[in-house]
This record gives structure tokens, C-alpha cells and sequence, in this order.
């Protein structure tokens, strides 16, 4: 559902994110990239755009590796043949110390702890020593209440007004997040869609931990909203 609306709503704030986070590790990529959840291809464009080495996108969803298809046809003939979409999770996908840079951008917090720490093993088997991940950690606990987040829009198309308003829900261990799409004309409301992700939180340390049994070593991270580690051998 939300594959419809995302990049309506939320590309070009994506894109400056993207931008802020991985552009310059991707620069300094000699090896490969590995993007996990690569979604519809906003931080992919980046990527590519920045580095000069193969990139390997990964997203299982039929839906978002539409939307990353259709972005990366309007990309650079040259930078188009430097892209692998592999069409499965990383831990099906077989990649094997083929980067020196892993990003995963929003997909830890989505992720169960067990998935979550099977999924830092493939990570590790996927860089060459030394090779650096970059991910943006999930929430460290639940929020006491009901949190009304941010409203997204309006964004314009036609005579048509587009919006999605973001909740988040405590709910046994996890964040229930919600995004409630609206679409209006003339102030009527024409539709309503609605989707719901589970978030998992989860301690700093409890990461760390996790990070360094398989085998990734937490560094300084190049952002306040970045956690950091490198393959120690």
C-alpha cells in the first residue's frame, strides 16, 4: 500500500537524507556496495551516483523493487550497468565479500531480533575485512503513550491533495507504526488508505553485542543518526 504513496511523499527528504548519510562512504567505496532494503531506489540513485564500483540493491518486495525498476531506467546508461537488484533478503542472496560498504536504510527497526541478528552474519559475509556497514539504529524502548507523529503533504498533483499522518503505537513489545494516507479535491476527501509496520526497539548495547558476535566491530559512526561497524577479519 505504501509503495503508491512513498515517493510522493517522501523522496525528496529521503534523497537529502540519503545524501547526508552515505554519500561520502560510498565515494571512498573501492570494492562494492551492498544496499539492504533498497525500497524504491532513493538511496540507490545516491549511491550510484557517488561511487564508481558495483552496487548490489536488495529488496524482496514486488512492490518497492517496482518503484526501484522503474527510478533506475531514468538512470545514467554507465551507472545502470554498475547495478545487481537481487530480488531476495540478503540472507538469500549469496553475496559473498563482494563490498567494502553495507548500508541499510530504514530495515533494522523492521526487523525481529532473531531475523535481525541472522541478518548481521550475512552483513559480515558480504564485506571484505575491514569493509564498513552503516545502518540507522532502532528505537532503544517503547514510547510511554501514543505518539502522534509527523503529517506528511500536502503535496499536489492535479486538483488533487495528497497526506499521510504517522502513529505510533506501544504494543507488547513492539511499535505498532501507522500511516493513514488521505487523498482530497476541494477539501472533499476522495480516499483513505491505511498501512501498519511493527518496529522492533532495542538497547544500543544489546546491538553492540549482537554486532560484535558476528564478527563486526562498532566504530565511530560519520552521523548522529548512523550507528557504524567494520568486518574485523
Amino acid at each position: 500500500m505504501s509503495a503508491e504513496f512513498y515517493d510522493l511523499l517522501q523522496a525528496e527528504d529521503d534523497r537529502r537524507r540519503a545524501e547526508r548519510r552515505f554519500a561520502h562512504a560510498a565515494r571512498r567505496a573501492v570494492t562494492g556496495v551492498v544496499e539492504v532494503g533498497a525500497g524504491s531506489g532513493i538511496v540507490t540513485q545516491v549511491l550510484l551516483a557517488a561511487s564508481a564500483v558495483p552496487v548490489h540493491a536488495v529488496e524482496p518486495s514486488p512492490a518497492m523493487r517496482s518503484l526501484l525498476l522503474s527510478r533506475l531506467a531514468a538512470v545514467r546508461a554507465d551507472r545502470r550497468a554498475r547495478v545487481t537488484v537481487h530480488p531476495h533478503p540478503l540472507q538469500e542472496a549469496g553475496l559473498e565479500q563482494v563490498a567494502d560498504l553495507v548500508v541499510a536504510s530504514n530495515v533494522i527497526a523492521t526487523l525481529d531480533p532473531a531475523t535481525r541478528r541472522e541478518l548481521w552474519k550475512h552483513v559480515c559475509a558480504s564485506l571484505v575485512p575491514g569493509g564498513l556497514l552503516l545502518f540507522d539504529p532502532p528505537p532503544t524502548a517503547l514510547p510511554a503513550d501514543i505518539q502522534h507523529g509527523t503529517t506528511l503533504g500536502p503535496v499536489r498533483v492535479g486538483p488533487d491533495h495528497y497526506y499521510a499522518e504517522i502513529r505510533h503505537t506501544p504494543e507488547r513489545g513492539i511499535i505498532r507504526a501507522e500511516f493513514a494516507y488521505r487523498v482530497e479535491r476541494e477539501g472533499r476527501v476522495l480516499r483513505r488508505e491505511h498501512e501498519t509496520f511493527d518496529l522492533w526497539p532495542a538497547d544500543p548495547a544489546l546491538i553492540t553485542e549482537e554486532l560484535h558476535q558476528a564478527g563486526l566491530h562498532p566504530v565511530r559512526a560519520p552521523g548522529p543518526d548512523l550507528i557504524a561497524a567494520r568486518r574485523t577479519g
